[in-house]
């Protein structure tokens, strides 16, 4: 780099190709602003002279009464942090958004931290002494990542997690299932014994899974609310997935998004949404019957999608969220130990970051965060 970067904003085409081309999250794309219809969105894009190297979607969420607003970066900008210092790339985005009257600023890199193999995952589960990730020695550790967190630490940015690993709008650690130079088979077969024989239970069963279309959102989602009344969330409502359909399909096709359904004797137990950004698959809602569960089919729906994900070249799997907990008796446990059967990875990204444009705005917004 030869001169500061510039922030300007820029076309949806635009901002598209580079999310596409760099396989950015699915949060970043475009499409994900008109989803998030209760916010207001822009397009920004990082110029290295006359040359387009990053970009990011921004939401805002205005303040009642106010003429400030939040602004959030989820899961970006996307571009290559390990290539610009961190500094350069923050600092033209704080300056635009001072000029949106923006009172504090929350963005989440997708800079890679740490990786945990299935291997030192499964010992550490059966080592009694291990409770956390961070109790276990990674497989990799980023020193790119290193540098981001330091250099924003050192600029006046915080942190923000929940003492479960998540951050307080997207999770920090994730679970991953690499796919590339992998045929399915090879996928398959490391899935642990239990997932592999849950695979096959389901195929003899019965269970059929099939790509549904937009007709079959209401039955989804009335799956998808009998969930969240067993795991006790908050569900979303039809409209919102609804909304999701008609603009990440507008955006991608089928590439972008599906709907898969699993079924047995034509009654709906499993239901889930993937998306697909560049070589990117993600898992991202996911809905379960109360019945039925004896017959597998969310090991069934999973393994679908990851044939599907391979069979469009894919070279990653993301299964979303997890805790960082190896506490069995820990609530949470249960994500990683359902995900990590998948033989993929734990991957702990550098987490979300707030910066205080306005100091007291920002103490009032951060003081309801935490109570609400």
């Amino acid at each position: 780099m030869t001169q500061p970067l510039v922030v300007r904003p820029i076309t949806t085409d635009e901002h598209l190709a580079v999310v596409t081309d760099r396989s950015g999250s699915f949060l970043q794309t475009p499409a994900w602003g008109t989803v998030k219809s209760d916010w207001s969105h822009e397009s920004l894009g990082w110029f290295d002279g006359a040359e387009l190297v990053g970009a990011a979607l921004v939401l805002y969420r205005s303040v009642p009464r106010s003429r400030r607003s939040l602004a959030y970066l989820p899961e970006g900008p996307v571009l290559d942090w390990a290539l610009y210092s961190t500094r350069d790339i923050t600092a033209p985005l704080l300056e635009h958004l001072r000029g949106r009257k923006v009172f504090s600023v929350k963005m989440g890199p997708p800079v890679v931290a740490r990786r945990w193999s299935a291997g030192t995952l499964k010992a550490g589960i059966a080592d009694d002494k291990a409770y956390a990730l961070s109790d276990l020695t990674p497989d990799e550790v980023s020193e790119a990542a290193e540098s981001v967190v330091a250099a924003l630490s050192a600029d006046g940015w915080s942190r923000q997690s929940s003492g479960a690993g998540f951050g307080d709008f997207q999770p920090r650690y994730v679970f991953q299932v690499p796919l590339a130079g992998r045929t399915t088979d090879d996928i398959f077969s490391g899935f642990n014994q239990l997932w592999r024989r849950n695979v096959r239970k389901a195929e003899k069963s019965g269970v059929e899974v099939a790509v549904g279309g937009a007709a079959d959102l209401p039955e989804f989602h009335a799956l998808y609310v009998e969930t969240a009344e067993r795991d006790r969330f908050t569900p979303r409502p039809l409209s919102y997935f609804q909304r999701m359909w008609d603009a990440m399909r507008a955006e991608g096709r089928d590439d972008r998004l599906r709907l898969y359904l699993a079924r047995h004797d034509g009654r709906l137990l499993a239901a889930t949404t993937w998306v697909k950004v560049g070589t990117h698959v993600w898992y991202s809602y996911g809905a379960s019957s109360n019945e039925g569960r004896e017959f597998r089919p969310s090991n069934a729906v999973q393994w679908r999608m990851i044939q599907d994900a391979h069979g469009a070249g894919a070279e990653v799997y993301d299964l979303r969220g997890i805790s960082d907990t190896l506490d069995p008796k820990d609530p949470l446990f249960g994500l990683i130990q359902f995900k990590v059967g998948t033989g993929g990875e734990a991957v702990e990204y550098v987490g979300e970051w707030d910066y205080p444009l306005n100091r007291l705005l920002h103490k009032a917004f951060t003081y309801y965060m935490e109570r609400r």
